[in-house]
This record gives structure tokens, C-alpha cells and sequence, in this order.
């Protein structure tokens, strides 16, 4: 079953949404960004939740101490490194590494483990971008490692990345937004409902 993360949760609507349309993973940013939260904030959010999917925090360029004190704080299952961060990472959780596609190059993974995760490039933003990237030039990475695609995605595209693909996980913030911080749950909704009908699909 491919991994469904919906990444920058700012409330605990956004993420009891998630949670309700069956999510696998949901994110918080802890570092520059639009959709920062603190971490007591996201642990209060955590705490509330009926149904809890596994929690991802955003890091960019932060220290191993520090993102282990947050990780420990807030209870999550895992670390994503948006930043030029070196293996080994190791913050007590696993860390999944963001390589970013630049020019259609998919950068060298070997020296992290799995699950990787692939966004596009862009010189003024080291977090998410909302741009897609030629999804194409992953594809033999993703046949051979667990991948997230992440760039750009939104309900009417994130079928094709399943149909065509098969990756392990999609990642998606701006493109189920109705505004900045503001999760829509009819994308939300819809986005899910994509990616189960298209792995259900026949190859």
C-alpha cells in the first residue's frame, strides 16, 4: 500500500482531518516556514487526536541534539531533513533525507537509508516548493528504493504518480490547501480517494 503523508499541519483540525480520511503519515514543519508550528503546539495536537497516524517533523539544517529533543517532546515516528544534512543522522527516530531533483538529476541516495524522499529543486526555497519536477528520471530509483515523490502534487495529478510509478509514499501540503496554513478537507478527502483508486488499478 503506498504511503499517504499530508504534510504542514498547523491545527488540530488539519490533522484530526487527515487521521479521518486515512492518512498514513502527517507532518509538522520546525523550521522556516510558512507553516511553522512549535513544538508544544504540535504536541498538544498529537495528544488530541482519536485516530494518530504516524508524526513527522520537518527540520531544516537543525542540530542532531536539538531535533532529538523535539522528536522526544512531541512523540514522533519520525524526522524529515530538508537541509545539507550528513549521514549518520541519528536522533533516536528515523531520519528520511529530501534529495532535490534539479534540472531533471536525480542526486545520489546511496549514502541514506530508506525511506528517501524526492522534491524539486528550487534557489530561493529549501522546503517545500509546490512545483513539480519530471517524475520520469526517478524511475529506476524507485523500483529499487522506498521512495516519497513530493513537488507540486494535488488530487488531479497524484493518480498518474501512482498509475505510472508505484512509488512507497506521496507527500502533499500546498495542493490540499484552500489558503496558506489552511487545510481543505474536500482535497484532502479527494487526494486519499486518488491514490487508492489508482494503486488499485491494474499495471
Amino acid at each position: 500500500m503506498i504511503r499517504i503523508k499530508i504534510c504542514g499541519i498547523c491545527d488540530l483540525d488539519a490533522a484530526a482531518t487527515a487521521a479521518a480520511a486515512g492518512a498514513d503519515l502527517i507532518g509538522f514543519h520546525f523550521c522556516d516556514s510558512s507553516r511553522r508550528v512549535m513544538p508544544d503546539e504540535a504536541r498538544e495536537i498529537v495528544d488530541a487526536l482519536d485516530v494518530r497516524p504516524r508524526v513527522v517533523g520537518v527540520f531544516i539544517d537543525e542540530g542532531p541534539a536539538e531535533v532529538r529533543r523535539i522528536a522526544e517532546l512531541v512523540g514522533l515516528d519520525m524526522v524529515q531533513l530538508h537541509g545539507s544534512e550528513m549521514p549518520p543522522f541519528e536522533v533516536g527516530v528515523p531520519a528520511m533525507k529530501v534529495l532535490k531533483v534539479r534540472e531533471g538529476v536525480v542526486p545520489d541516495a546511496s549514502a541514506w537509508g530508506d525511506p528517501i524522499m524526492l522534491d524539486s529543486w528550487s534557489h530561493d526555497q529549501r522546503g517545500g516548493t509546490g512545483r513539480t519536477w519530471p517524475w520520469e528520471a526517478a524511475r529506476d530509483l524507485i523500483r529499487t528504493r522506498s521512495v516519497f515523490i513530493a513537488g507540486g502534487l494535488e488530487p488531479g495529478n497524484v493518480g498518474t504518480v501512482v498509475r505510472e510509478f508505484r512509488p512507497y509514499g506521496v507527500d502533499v501540503s500546498s495542493g490540499v490547501e484552500s489558503a496558506v496554513r489552511v487545510k481543505d478537507p474536500r482535497k484532502v478527502a479527494a487526494f486519499i480517494r486518488a491514490v487508492r483508486l489508482a494503486e488499485n488499478e491494474p499495471r
